[in-house]
């Protein structure tokens, strides 16, 4: 399906959170799916990473998550001094401003003339993976993918060393997808077990698939790129999003 994109400026605590919205052109209206972005923001690959989504029918969009710490259109180099500064944005930003842009982006779906009514998911990557679990929490939200987040097991995101994530698991409402690589240093085995172990605790509606791949094998630059993978969890997040709308 062939996607259009444009830039939204969307206000959030008397910030404008620059967000790419990819949006299908063939006529009609789609669910709206937020997309995190990793600590490097809208880079090359999370753009397509967007338009992929988009492509197979959804209004897809990603905000940039430093957008109060940084200029807008700021995109972080995939180097040293570039994971230096994305980590060093994220230990800025309190779990409460990432809590307010998700509310933020959902409404501005929500309004959006091309989704339908009653339709919102959330994806995220790594950082954004996290902050997709965060995104669940919120009534809105009917589906939710979090491919290898990060920090959920021991609670650190952004500012706080525990942003209380898993403990408010029995707020999630609607479905959850998570999606790991087995030689992922940033989410170990036991790091994987515990965060399942607690949200099916919590009542959850939780899926998990493991993937014999790297941290950030989706991220399509660089070595530890897989695309064989990369292919299935793709599918895996449409396959739950488009049983979700359907229902």
């Amino acid at each position: 399906m062939v996607v259009t994109t444009e830039y939204a400026s969307i206000q959030v605590d008397g910030s404008a959170m620059r967000t790419l919205v990819v949006t299908p052109a063939a006529a009609g209206t789609y669910p709206g799916i937020l997309c995190y972005s990793d600590i490097f923001q809208l880079t090359g690959p999370h753009v397509r990473a967007c338009q992929r989504l988009a492509g197979y029918g959804f209004v897809v969009a990603a905000p940039e998550i430093y957008h109060r710490t940084l200029p807008a259109g700021t995109v972080i180099p995939f180097d040293d001094a570039g994971r230096t500064l994305g980590l060093d944005q994220a230990k800025r930003t309190p779990v409460r401003n990432f809590d307010a842009d998700a509310r933020a982006v959902l409404d501005h779906l929500g309004r959006h003339p091309r989704v339908r009514p009653g339709q919102l998911g959330v994806l995220g990557f790594c950082i954004g993976g996290h902050l997709a679990l965060r995104g669940a929490l919120q009534p809105a939200a009917r589906a939710t993918v979090c491919y290898y987040p990060t920090g959920v097991h021991d609670g650190e995101l952004g500012a706080d060393r525990d942003a209380g994530s898993l403990a408010r698991a029995k707020e999630i409402k609607g479905e959850l997808l998570l999606v790991f690589g087995t030689n992922d240093p940033h989410v170990p085995p036991d790091a994987r077990t515990r965060i399942e172990e607690e949200l099916r605790r919590a009542g959850t509606r939780v899926s998990v698939r493991l993937y014999p791949a790297e941290h950030a094998f989706m991220r399509d630059e660089g070595a530890r790129y897989d695309p064989e993978a990369t292919d299935h969890a793709y599918a895996d997040a449409v396959t739950l999003f488009r049983r979700v709308f359907a229902a």
